[in-house]
């Protein structure tokens, strides 16, 4: 069962011999509900891919209040993409919102990958830049939407 993998956007694409490699990468870790993965803006170690459970991507406003992003389960599969990408911090904070089981992938065996394989790694970072752009297009529509909402109950 490819499941987890199927699940992930970045390894769309791939071919069978490629996923295989992708495969040979990770460890597995169970953690417990509420428990932290990692928080914003610290250095980003590992990408993450669900096996089971849920997890919820949050940014911290003023130290104290929490402002919930999204919410990943094993169905839309991946987090930790800032592990891809330098500056290498994560811009989000993770937390488990049920026990959940991961894939675990260490940036350095990314890294490894890099070299090893370009053309796998490039048509990761192919479906990266798709799914970023599509995420920057959706951010904007919403800046729009609360523009004009500010605009009409300003004009009241």
């Amino acid at each position: 069962i490819t499941m987890p993998y199927s699940s992930c956007f970045l390894f769309e694409r791939l071919s069978a011999s490629q996923l295989e490699r992708i495969k040979a990468i990770p460890s597995e870790l169970k953690i417990q509900k509420g428990q932290w993965l990692f928080r914003e803006d610290e250095e980003a170690q590992n990408f993450y891919l669900i096996k089971e459970g849920a997890i919820e991507l949050l940014t911290v406003v003023d130290g104290k209040i929490e402002i919930p992003i999204s919410m990943v389960r094993a169905k839309n599969g991946c987090f930790g993409i800032s592990a891809l990408v330098a500056p290498f911090r994560y811009s989000l904070s993770a937390r488990a919102a049920d026990d959940s089981i991961l894939l675990v992938f260490k940036r350095e065996n990314l890294e490894k990958l890099k070299l090893e394989d370009p053309g796998l790694v490039c048509i990761m970072m192919n479906n990266l830049a798709e799914k970023l752009l599509a995420r920057l297009k959706e951010t904007r529509k919403e800046l729009k939407i609360h523009f004009m909402n500010l605009v009409r109950s300003a004009a009241f």
